[in-house]
Formats: C-alpha cells, sequence, structure tokens
C-alpha cells in the first residue's frame, strides 16, 4: 500500500509539472501574439493549439486524481486577423513587368484600389487621407497606352513608386503619363489667383501630398512625362522623365510642388550631341506659385525651366539642355513684373537665364559655364529689386557680357533696386551696376568712361569721387554723368589721383 501511494504521488507530481509546462507555453504564445494584435496563421500557431489540446485532455483525464491541485481555465480568445495591407502590388492586378503587353487597366486599377479608403480623416477640406496607401511597381516596366489619371473623387497621404512605365506608340500625343488631373491636362484652365491666402481659400484642390518617388518615366515621344494640375504638396523624388516632346513635368494652379533628385531629357544624351539644334520641349514646366526645384539636371530640351508662377525657387539645378547659341534656355522666367524667383547654387552649363520684367528676382553663388549669362527682356520696361550678386562666369574670350538686356520693345524707363556686382569672369565681359575707377595725371577736368562696364545705358544715379594731391587744395565738382561718363573739374591743373565710384541704383535718401 505505501508502495502504491509513492507511485501515486509521483504520478500526480508528473502530471503537475505537465500541466505547469503547457500553461507557460500556452501564457508565452498568448503575451507574444497579444503584443502583435494577432495570431497568424503558421505552423507555429498549429503547434501551440496542439498543446491547448493536450492541456485540455490532461486535465479531464486526471481531474479526479488531482483534485487536490487548484487549475484555473485558460482564458477565452479568439485570434483576429490583422487588417489589409495599404501596399498595393501592381503584379497582383495582372501588370506586365516585362512591358511587352499593356498593364494600363491593371495599374488603374491597382490606384482607384488605393484611393478606397475610409472617408472619416481629411487633409485639406474635401480631400480624402488615404492613410499613407502606396501603389508600389515592383521594380518592373510596364506599357501603357493611355495617362494613369488619378481618380476625380480626389485624395492625399499617398505614395507611387518602384518601376518604370512606358507610352506605348498609340499613346495620346497630348497627354501625360502620369496625370494628378480630374479631367485631361488639356482641358484644364490655369488659375489666376495672386497669393497663397487666395489659393488656400479655393475649393478646387482635388490632391494633396501625392509623392511620385523613384520612377523611370519614357513618354516615348508622345505627350509628357508628369502633369500636377491644381494640387497641394506633391513631391516628384528621384525620377528619370525622358523622350517627352511637350513637357517632362507641367504643374498648373495649387502650390509647394517639389521636384528634386531627379534628370529630366528630352534624348538621353551626356553632352555634346549632333542633334542638339533640334531639342524641343521644356523640360519642368511651372505655371503655379511656391514651388521647389532642388538637385535637379536637365541633360536635353529647348527649355529646362519655364516659369509663369510667383514665389519659386531653384536651388542646385544643372541645365545643359539646349545651348544659348543653337536658341535653347536654360532658365526662362516668363511672368513680367511677378518674377518673385531665387535661383542659387545652380550650374548654367552653355545656357543662361532669361528674365522678362524681372521683379524682385535674386540670382548668387552659381556658375555660368561655355558664355552663359543673364538676359533682362524688357515688356513693358520694369526691372526692380533684382539682385545678381557673387556668381562665377567663364567663357571663350570673345567678349560676351555676362549680363544683357533685350529692349527690343523698348527700354526699360523704371529702373529700381537692382544691384548686379562682386561677380568674378574669366574670358568673359564683366558687366554690373557699380563700377569702380582711378586716373592719375596733372590737369583741371578729370573724365572716367564706364560706359563698357555699366549694365544700362546713361544711368548713373550715385557718384562718390575723391581727388588726392599733395601740392595743393583745389576747388572741385561733378560737372557731368551723360553717357555712363563722370566728368569733375578742378578750379586750377593739380598733380593728382582721381577716385570714382559709381551706381545705377537710386541712393538711399532720408
Amino acid at each position: 500500500m505505501k508502495q502504491l501511494k509513492a507511485t501515486m504521488a509521483r504520478k500526480d507530481v508528473m502530471i503537475s509539472m505537465l500541466i505547469g509546462l503547457a500553461c507557460f507555453i500556452v501564457i508565452y504564445a498568448y503575451g507574444v501574439n497579444a503584443k502583435m494584435g494577432s495570431f497568424p496563421e503558421s505552423p507555429y500557431w498549429d503547434k501551440i493549439k496542439r498543446m491547448q489540446g493536450l492541456k485540455a485532455s490532461l486535465l479531464r483525464h486526471d481531474l479526479a486524481s488531482v483534485s487536490h491541485i487548484s487549475i484555473s481555465p485558460s482564458p477565452s480568445y479568439t485570434p483576429t486577423m490583422s487588417p489589409r495591407s495599404r501596399i498595393y502590388h501592381v503584379m497582383d492586378y495582372g501588370a506586365d513587368p516585362s512591358g511587352k503587353t499593356d498593364s494600363t487597366e491593371a495599374l488603374i486599377r491597382a490606384i482607384s484600389d488605393a484611393f478606397e479608403a475610409p472617408n472619416d480623416r481629411f487633409l485639406m477640406q474635401g480631400i480624402i487621407d488615404l492613410g499613407g496607401a502606396e501603389v508600389y511597381l515592383e521594380g518592373g516596366s510596364y506599357m501603357i497606352s493611355h495617362p494613369l489619371q488619378l481618380p476625380s473623387s480626389g485624395g492625399g497621404n499617398l505614395m507611387i513608386h518602384g518601376g518604370s512605365i512606358q507610352a506605348s506608340d498609340d499613346f495620346p500625343a497630348d497627354r501625360y503619363l502620369i496625370e494628378l488631373s480630374t479631367s485631361s491636362a488639356g482641358e484644364e484652365k490655369q488659375e489666376n489667383h495672386t497669393s497663397m491666402e487666395e489659393q488656400l481659400s479655393s475649393s478646387t484642390y482635388s490632391y494633396e501630398y501625392i509623392t511620385l518617388k523613384d520612377l523611370l518615366l519614357n513618354s516615348n515621344y508622345r505627350g509628357g512625362g508628369i502633369s500636377v494640375i491644381n494640387s497641394l504638396r506633391t513631391s516628384i523624388d528621384n525620377c528619370y522623365i525622358t523622350h517627352f516632346t511637350s513637357n517632362g513635368v507641367l504643374v498648373k494652379g495649387g502650390h509647394e510642388t517639389y521636384i528634386r533628385n531627379s534628370f529630366l531629357g528630352q534624348h538621353i544624351t551626356a553632352g555634346g550631341d549632333p542633334g542638339e539644334r533640334n531639342f524641343s520641349g521644356i523640360a519642368i514646366n511651372l505655371m503655379s506659385n511656391d514651388n521647389a526645384v532642388t538637385d535637379v539636371v536637365i541633360f536635353s530640351a529647348a527649355t529646362g525651366i519655364l516659369v509663369s508662377g510667383q514665389a519659386n525657387t531653384f536651388s542646385g539645378v544643372h541645365c545643359y539642355n539646349k545651348a544659348t547659341g543653337f536658341g535653347g534656355i536654360g532658365i526662362h522666367l516668363q511672368l513680367p513684373g511677378l518674377t518673385q524667383t531665387r535661383i542659387v547654387n545652380s550650374y548654367l552649363d552653355y545656357t543662361g537665364i532669361v528674365a522678362e520684367d524681372p521683379v524682385q528676382l535674386h540670382v548668387s553663388n552659381s556658375f555660368f559655364l561655355g558664355d552663359a549669362f543673364v538676359l533682362l527682356k524688357s515688356i513693358k520696361g520694369i526691372v526692380k529689386g533684382v539682385n545678381i550678386v557673387d556668381n562665377m562666369f567663364s567663357g571663350s574670350s570673345t567678349g560676351v557680357d555676362i549680363v544683357q538686356l533685350d529692349q527690343s520693345n523698348g527700354p526699360f524707363t523704371t529702373i529700381d533696386q537692382v544691384v548686379i556686382d562682386r561677380n568674378n569672369v574669366n574670358g568673359m565681359t564683366v558687366r554690373a551696376t557699380v563700377a569702380r575707377g582711378m586716373k592719375q595725371g596733372n590737369g583741371s577736368s578729370w573724365e572716367i568712361d564706364f560706359s563698357q562696364v555699366l549694365v544700362f545705358p546713361n544711368l548713373i544715379n550715385h557718384v562718390l569721387y575723391t581727388i588726392s594731391t599733395s601740392v595743393s587744395f583745389p576747388n572741385h565738382v561733378l560737372r557731368n554723368t551723360s553717357g555712363n561718363r563722370v566728368v569733375v573739374e578742378s578750379d586750377k591743373a593739380v598733380t593728382a589721383n582721381f577716385y570714382v565710384m559709381v551706381d545705377q541704383s537710386p541712393a538711399t535718401t532720408g
């Protein structure tokens, strides 16, 4: 009897240990998966369920013999599956990553599904927050026969990224591969708002915080690359856009489109292309306010950047799209009287800047190579608040001026707060609004000609001069500044040094 009792005791201890081990495993698994929010369907979860079954059978089999042991029932728990991923893989929709067959409908279905989101969260009024949804191209190259136009319902907080898109041979020549637009790009009308506040109060915005990233877009000489119409806070990041015939990127209405770390060119070339004279199209067309182009290379197009909107900024832009000698323009500011543009730390490579009636234009810390220059073009004769300072110019020693005027439509008549100075020049001709000169000699009339330096003809608004002599103290007076020549006369002939500084901007008063 004693041996039987000892055997039963050992059995009770073993059962208790098995039950404890099973409880530990189940509790551990429950805790780990509770942190994750769900129990995934996997072989590991099958093992856990079998252990639960073992625990239950042990409890049922030995409950009578171990009634002296207090066992709490396992908690009731129903696994909750995680919500569906918001990353839409285009191959799941039947897109062909080889580019051999038309993937238009598959890509549009993926984009449409990404726009299906809970409508209780919004960005700007009326723009649904899509929650960071992603349309992932999975590194494929896809051919499309008509534009990937975002749903007209609008939305924001979405990314399309990670692959290549090429237009088919029958792609509409007046459209764009990707269109942030509620109607075809050709039907859109440009807004005429003149301030950010007015635009923010407008109800015409359809898209906000859309990101197009890590894309190669090949327009196949059939229209353009990307159109961004009446959108807010759009990012075009690390994109390579080529073979466009209209615009690589068109931005109309809206504001705050940021184009950065990207490459654009109508033809894939690395400079010195024998067909450069025939380059056409516009790489970036900004018909909008408050945008930024940063660290972008434009390697072929007739015009690198065309600007007809206010308050845009360019930094780290390298334009070698089409040489000025072939009729090309690096950056064309085509908003007479409302320019408000900043161009800094950029590289104008054989193609320059054209600014029409510039008002509030700043160009600094940039490099102009191959006789590239800045052209100020008169439309209504206004130039105001212009700084062209601290740049480097390098040319071919053929006498090309670093800053030039186009007054074919009439002369500049309103010239105010224009500073062109402190530019260093090699192989080109210095032009400035500030000039300094010195002359030595003996006489009573002193003249220095600044007409070969000063930008604007027959305009000197401020003169500062000194006559330095050790033999006498003559009376002297400024006699003339016409023709950008400074003439000073003294009441008697003296041997002296004559120093002059002139400025074409109005002198500060008050």
